[in-house]
This record gives structure tokens, sequence and C-alpha cells, in this order.
């Protein structure tokens, strides 16, 4: 299991106590901003480190075109993946091994400081 196969099942653990339908769907979402911010982050720090080495390979506009599309993809590859029976295989999987869960609250703030480092990292 992936590190993000681990953060998915935390998330869904910790709201499928309170929201049982509709944890699956929450789950998904988290995952898929905290991989699209860690994509905006790494996009950011290339883009300010080739500006900084004044390399003009990509404009603005084709960026961030390209990180739509990444951001559809990968909301879209974790729909397909943690929606079927992947989803129930690597839950069984969870509940044999007992992976480390990890607490909501750091994982809300890994999420809130991957999005604030970009924003810096972007205004830079």
């Amino acid at each position: 299991m992936t590190t993000f196969d681990t953060i998915f099942f935390s998330v869904f653990k910790h709201y499928k106590i309170t929201h049982k339908q509709k944890a699956n769907t929450i789950a998904i979402v988290y995952l898929s901003l905290l991989q699209i911010a860690l994509i905006l982050v790494l996009g950011a720090f290339f883009a300010v480190f080739l500006e900084q080495m004044h390399v003009n390979t990509f404009s603005a506009s084709k960026g961030w075109a390209l990180f739509i599309m990444t951001s559809v993809f990968i909301y879209f590859r974790n729909w397909i993946v943690y929606s079927g029976r992947k989803r129930k295989v690597l839950n069984a999987k969870t509940n044999k091994n007992k992976q480390p869960i990890y607490t909501m609250r750091l994982l809300w703030l890994l999420l809130l400081g991957c999005i604030s480092l970009a924003i810096i990292l972007l205004n830079a």
C-alpha cells in the first residue's frame, strides 16, 4: 500500500462514523485535493526556479492549462481507483495489516500547508 492509500483510508474511516454514505466521496475529494496541491507546489517551485534561471520554455497560460488537465486526470483516476473493487481489496489489506492511521487534524494541516506554500511560491 502506498502513502496515498493509507491517507485515503484514514480519511475514509474518520468520516465513515459520521457520514456513512458520503465517506467515500469525501475521502476521494480530500485525496484529490492533496495530490493537486502537491502538483501545484511542484509547479510553482519549478516556475520560480526557471524564471530565476532565465529559461523561457513555457508560457503561464500553457502552464495553467496543463495544471487544470492534470487536476482533472488526478480526480478521475482517484474516482476510478477508490470507487470499485480495488477499494474493497485495499480495505481488507488495511484491516489485516493495521496500517498507521493519521489524525484528521494532521491531514488538514498538511493540505493547508501545501496550499499556503504554493501561494507563497507563486507570489515570489
